[in-house]
């Protein structure tokens, strides 16, 4: 048979069994922010930014704050806080787009960095401590002599919510030699919102000594470790004290770093030498205000 004539083609087309996928008043659209928001579930910070970039239609939909709360909590890997000052789409780009305290400030220190993880605090107090076994809190006639002896340092007044865990390189403190191969590690943990505030990146919040002792003799690793004492007899705590899962074998002098919902360790093997010099740094959220951040400090003697 011959083709049909074009018009007669056109006739067809309109009232052919799938026309319905053409007509103007087709109960399916592409535009429709149920279905897109599941979507979103599914992509990452950056394909989200560049799903927004397409359309005014999708930018509205894609920069809905449920939205990047839900990319926040995925890709920390940590429950929802109970409030939050800042916008969740500033706290992703805070969280992900490489920053970390030493951009701030001693950039000529700073060596190297890693990313542990984010975990919560959800009391006002955390246990920190260079020891990796079971911890108890001392009892309260033992309190302060065991604090004072450098092993354990008790925060109070700690800003609650999501926080999150770096292991940083740094050149000696007393050191001002530019090829120095590092000889401090520094168990970094901030509060999320910490980057966002204006006394954090105007330089008025600082870094204050909170303990500090030397470990004398050789050492065979530099260990640290952040709990918080609500959740220290938790079984998901239990992870950082099953050191053999995690740690690397005496020979492997590469750090090794383990994060749980609730506390955040960091191991690093070393070669012989002389012992450590520890120190505890905590930030404060003003002169009596909230700790928004917390160092622990491990130079080589």
């Amino acid at each position: 048979m011959g083709k049909r004539p074009r018009r007669q083609r056109a006739v067809c087309a309109r009232i052919s069994p799938r026309s319905s996928y053409l007509a103007p008043h087709s109960s399916f659209c592409c535009y429709e922010e149920d279905v897109w928001t599941a979507i979103a579930r599914f992509l990452s910070g950056r394909s989200l930014v560049m799903l927004a970039l397409t359309s005014k239609w999708f930018y509205r939909l894609m920069m809905d704050d449920s939205i990047w709360k839900f990319a926040c909590l995925r890709d920390l890997q940590v429950p929802e806080p109970k409030k939050v000052s800042c916008k969740w789409i500033s706290l992703y780009a805070s969280a992900f787009d490489g920053s970390h305290s030493y951009m701030f400030r001693q950039q000529e220190k700073h060596i190297d960095w890693m990313r542990i993880g984010a975990f919560s605090l959800d009391s006002s107090q955390a246990l920190l401590t260079e020891r990796l076994s079971p911890v108890e809190i001392p009892e309260a006639g033992n309190m302060k002599k065991i604090l004072k002896s450098g092993a354990y340092c008790l925060l109070k007044n700690i800003k609650t919510g999501i926080w999150i865990a770096d292991l940083q390189l740094v050149r000696c403190p007393i050191c001002d030699l530019s090829k120095c191969e590092g000889t401090m590690q520094t168990l970094d943990a901030r509060h999320i919102e910490l980057f966002l505030s204006e006394g954090y990146q105007d330089g008025t919040w600082e870094y204050q000594v909170a303990g500090a002792r030397d470990i004398k003799g050789n050492t065979e690793a530099a260990s640290g470790a952040i709990f918080d004492v609500k959740h220290l007899k938790d079984s998901s705590t239990s992870a950082i004290f099953d050191v053999k899962s995690w740690v690397g074998k005496p020979q492997d002098l590469q750090p090794k770093a383990k994060v749980t919902v609730h506390a955040v360790a960091v191991n690093t093997n070393l070669q012989k030498n002389e012992g450590l010099h520890l120190k505890y740094h905590v930030m404060r959220a003003g002169a009596d205000g909230e700790i928004v951040s917390i160092r622990i400090c491990q130079q080589l003697l």
